[in-house]
């Protein structure tokens, strides 16, 4: 396939332009920002630089991985979260299914971020009961910010010309696997790496195998037509342990991992005493065939 990456220097694309690679793809990266993984240094919100890009190069397949993040909440106001998140990817869009366009598939790069309304983030600190178990079913979606409302946004729009131009589109609703520190109030004092081996319990994965649920995906968009499935770990935990993991996280993470109290001990870590939601990931590896290759288990095997 020819395939388009926006956001190729990006965390994400500059491990994924190189995979795609791997197998043989011509692999196109779109990105305003110069980079190793990037070929086109330009923004999605230029239509007419996206329409030759495509027709140019003959791309047949899109993943769509640009957008204004979280972190750019401080930094940009919201026109332009709405300029990259939702006119980019209209632009997309509709030069995906234009005539003349050779585009067969299309990935689309969302974020479970979307799904956490203000009322669940601020759940445990007003006394939640249990942890909110998080799959694809939840509705409605309440996001919290301008991130999330315009990430639900484009991902309407890739299910709406999926419906008017039948043009195979599947979102992937990834969780944290970004290098930076989180911004949730855990209200603890662990370390950055602490906390990210703590978050693949339920809420985070590798970029290698964020790049991994991609190439997935991209294999099987024309099978599915159109789906949304959230990408992270997958999590030892079944539903019954919502209450326990509310009050006693620490106590039920033993429970599945009898040696991991040890193994953090010796590196002078800690469990957060309450964990508030899980992912769960079960959709994705039930039609995309795909699972995370790191998980807790794989983060406790490394530091035997």
């Amino acid at each position: 396939m020819n395939v388009l990456v926006t956001g190729s220097s990006g965390w994400l694309g500059q491990t994924l332009v190189p995979r795609l690679g791997r197998d043989g793809h011509k692999v196109v990266g779109l990105d305003q920002e110069p980079g190793a993984t990037t070929t086109v240094v330009g923004s999605v919100v230029d239509r007419a630089l996206v329409r030759r890009v495509i027709r140019d190069e003959g791309i047949t397949a899109i993943v769509h991985a640009a957008a204004r993040h979280k972190p750019h909440i401080e930094t940009h106001d919201n026109s332009e979260f709405v300029a990259v998140n939702v006119q980019g990817t209209l632009n997309l869009l509709e030069e995906a299914v234009a005539p003349g366009s050779t585009v067969g598939r299309l990935v689309f790069t969302s974020t479970t971020s979307l799904m956490i309304s203000q009322e669940i983030r601020d759940g445990r600190a007003g006394g939640a009961k249990e942890a909110v178990w998080i799959d694809e079913t939840m509705a409605p979606l309440r996001p919290r910010n301008i991130y999330g409302v315009t990430k639900l946004a484009a991902e309407e729009l890739c299910r709406l010309f999926n419906h008017l131009h039948k043009l195979p589109i599947l979102v992937l609703r990834t969780s944290r696997f970004f290098p930076e520190e989180d911004d949730m109030a855990h209200a603890i004092a662990q370390s950055g790496e602490n906390t990210k081996a703590n978050e693949f319990l339920f809420r985070r994965l590798s970029v290698e195998d964020a790049a991994e649920a991609h190439v997935a995906a991209l294999a099987k968009a024309p099978e599915i037509g159109f789906d949304t499935f959230i990408v992270s770990a997958m999590t030892p935990f079944v539903r019954g342990d919502g209450a326990a993991l509310i009050a006693d996280a620490p106590s039920v993470v033993a429970r599945y991992f009898p040696d991991y109290p040890a193994l953090y001990a010796k590196c002078g870590w800690t469990m957060f005493q309450s964990i508030d939601r899980v992912y769960d990931a079960s959709k994705a590896a039930r039609k995309l065939g795909f699972s995370c290759r790191t998980g807790f288990r794989e983060v406790l095997h490394a530091l035997r």
